[in-house]
C-alpha cells in the first residue's frame, strides 16, 4: 500500500463514478489527496484535448462547493478525516503543481480519452509518478458531469447518479436554478 496518493478531477458535479474513483484511490494508499482542478476561473485555460472543460458553463460550482461535496461524500462513506485531504489543483499551470500537492505522492488516474492521457503526460513530464487504476474507451464511461448538469438543469432524473449527500446539497443550493440561468445566458 502506498503512503500517499492523489486523485485529480473537476468534479462538476460529483457523481457515482467519481465516488468509485476516489474509493479505488483510497484502497491503494494510506492517505489520499483529492486534487480539484479548475479551482480558479481566471487560471483555467483551453486544452485542445478537451475543448469545453475550461468553459464557464462546464464549471458551475466553485472550488469551495466542490470541496464541500467531496468532504460530505467521504464522510457519508465513513472515510476518516485523517485519511484524506482536499486541495485546489491548477491542472492548466504545471509550473504550480509543486505548490499544491506532495511531491512524493503517486497520482492515481482513470483514462477514458485523450484528456486522461494528456493529464498523465503533464504529470509525468513534471516529475510525478502515476498509476493508472483503469483505462476504458469513452463509450464505457457510464456517467459524465455534463450529463448530470444537463439533467439537473432540465429537471430530469439525476439523483440516482450521485451520492445521497451530493443530491441533498445540490437541492439545498438550488443548483438547478443556477444551471438554468446560466443556460439562458449562453443562449442569448
Amino acid at each position: 500500500m502506498d503512503k500517499l496518493g492523489v486523485v485529480v478531477g473537476r468534479f462538476q458535479v460529483f457523481h457515482n463514478d467519481h465516488l468509485k474513483y476516489l474509493l479505488a484511490g483510497l484502497s491503494l494508499c494510506q492517505n489520499l489527496v483529492v486534487a480539484i482542478t479548475n479551482p480558479d476561473p481566471s487560471r483555467t485555460n483551453l486544452d485542445t484535448c478537451d475543448p469545453i472543460r475550461h468553459l464557464e458553463e462546464s464549471n458551475p460550482l466553485t472550488y469551495f462547493e466542490r470541496y464541500t461535496l467531496i468532504k460530505a461524500v467521504l464522510f457519508e462513506h465513513s472515510v476518516a478525516s485523517t485519511r484524506f485531504s482536499i486541495v485546489p489543483f491548477p491542472i492548466n499551470i504545471p509550473e504550480l503543481y509543486h505548490c499544491y500537492v506532495p511531491l512524493e505522492a503517486i497520482f492515481y488516474l482513470t483514462i477514458y480519452d485523450s484528456w486522461g492521457r494528456r493529464k498523465m503526460e503533464l504529470l509525468q513530464k513534471h516529475g510525478f509518478r502515476t498509476h493508472v487504476i483503469w483505462e476504458k474507451s469513452p463509450n464505457e464511461k457510464k456517467i459524465s458531469g455534463s450529463d448530470v448538469r444537463s439533467l439537473i438543469a432540465s429537471g430530469g432524473q439525476w439523483e440516482q447518479l450521485v451520492p445521497k449527500s451530493v443530491a441533498e446539497l445540490v437541492n439545498e443550493w438550488n443548483l438547478a436554478k443556477r444551471l438554468q440561468s446560466e443556460n439562458q445566458q449562453i443562449k442569448q
